[in-house]
């Protein structure tokens, strides 16, 4: 069978605290998007999103993008760049223009859209996206494209994601000194929200919960826009780390602890269970645990418990956050998890028990290329970037103000017109 043909190529890279990881994937003649290649590598100079060491996050992105291209046989000269630190912050804004009961053309969308970049208020934030999430007519909501319909009032909804400028100048930085030009920057609740959440959840309301290594964003989505956004600066490394104080091990030791025999809900064979705090040939290495036997293991039920107290913190904290946004009663009855601490054993259940809410676990759709190690919920902003880049977002700040109407207007109609004509010109 024939390789299909690519019309356009992505390149992505995710920032993350505990990873930088890379995507290469292309639309092809029929329209599937097809992942050419992926990659990753530990992060370096990289702290709960921000950056620490510019030399040392440089090299790490162009290590990941290189074993990118590797598996790809091709190159990209640009990228789309996940962010999930750097102070992310979410506001709508609405804006309203009369139309006068006549038929909407493409130029008062345009007009609608420029004149909204007037209702962002940044407080001194770099806006990093900008983007119409649908449009009302005569109050009426849920229009995905007003042309050609009758209103006397037309209005937009428009999603504007925040960040602090230094932090989001520097991972620019970080991504061009690896000679990548970048296409944007994109909020990784965003990226995520692509990746793992369904149409129908974003139009009914669902939260996304990122559980990244430093960083997890509690975000709402509802009426096919996110609506709220919180940034917690907690995440699956901070239960590393108190594993590591709790027995007095490596890091590295606590990783795999947590990764391979790890899980957020305890049973009652826990107790009797010993595990190997060392892998594999390294049984006479390293430091006797804390509470270990003669053989270096120690009770599961010890490991659990850790895990269950760091987990007992956060689950507070989205908890407040959800309630901060309004996410509960009727509204609120879905939650996602996703990002690389959504692969803890039992998280699922835990979490649903902790929120009283329905949870499910987000992973990345099934991409035709994409390795089985990446279709995993720690790659759920990666995959999602590309999404987010081939469905060619539309942003206010890039539409041309050309109103060169050619339709006849008469009475209110013309006269809207005209007042409008001079305040654009004079």
């Amino acid at each position: 069978m024939a390789a299909p043909r690519i019309s356009r190529v992505f390149g992505a890279v995710n920032i993350g605290s505990f990873r930088i990881s890379a995507m290469i994937a292309g639309i092809s003649d029929t329209g599937e998007m097809i992942v050419l290649g992926s990659g990753h590598r530990a992060a370096q100079g990289i702290k709960r999103g921000y950056v620490t060491d510019m030399a040392a996050a440089t090299y790490a992105v162009r290590d990941a993008i290189e074993r990118a291209e590797k598996m790809a046989d091709t190159s990209v000269s640009s990228v789309w760049i996940g962010c999930s630190g750097a102070g992310l912050a979410s506001q709508i804004a609405q804006v309203e223009i009369d139309i006068g009961g006549r038929r909407i053309e493409q130029d008062d969308i345009d007009h609608l859209l420029v004149s909204a970049r007037d209702v962002i208020q940044p407080d001194g934030r770099m806006v990093l996206h900008a983007q119409p999430a649908h449009y009302t007519l005569d109050g009426a909501h849920g229009v995905p494209n007003p042309k050609g319909l009758h209103a006397e009032r037309l209005g937009v909804d428009i999603h504007v994601m925040l960040a602090d400028g230094a932090p989001v100048r520097n991972i620019t930085e970080a991504v061009q000194n690896a000679h990548l030009d970048v296409e944007a920057v994109v909020g990784s609740p965003i990226a995520a929200g692509h990746s793992c959440l369904t149409p129908e959840e974003r139009e009914l309301g669902v939260a996304l919960v990122e559980f990244g290594a430093q960083v997890t964003n509690v975000s709402v989505h509802a009426a096919g826009m996110l609506v709220g956004l919180a940034a917690i600066p907690m995440g699956s490394g901070d239960i590393t780390d108190a594993i590591a104080s709790a027995f007095g091990i490596r890091r590295f030791q606590a990783e795999r602890l947590k990764c391979v025999n790890g899980s957020a809900i305890a049973s009652p064979a826990d107790h009797r269970e010993m595990i190997p705090v060392n892998g594999p040939g390294e049984e006479s290495t390293g430091p006797i645990a804390r509470h270990a036997d003669d053989k270096n293991r120690i009770p599961r039920a010890e490991l659990v418990s850790v895990i269950t107290g760091q987990l007992g913190h956060l689950m507070d904290e989205v908890s407040k956050a959800l309630k901060a946004m309004g996410f509960t009663g009727a509204r609120g009855q879905q939650v996602v998890l996703t990002g690389g601490g959504a692969e803890l054993a039992g998280l699922a259940d835990y979490t649903q028990a902790a929120l009283g809410k329905p949870v499910r676990i987000g992973k990345p759709p099934a991409l035709r290329g994409l390795p089985d190690a990446h279709a995993t919920p720690g790659f759920s902003t990666l995959t999602g970037l590309v999404l987010y880049a081939a469905a060619d977002p539309v942003d206010i700040r890039s539409v041309g103000p050309s109103y060169q109407s050619t339709t006849r207007l008469s009475g209110f109609g013309m006269a809207e017109r005209v007042v409008r004509a001079l305040k654009e010109y004079f």
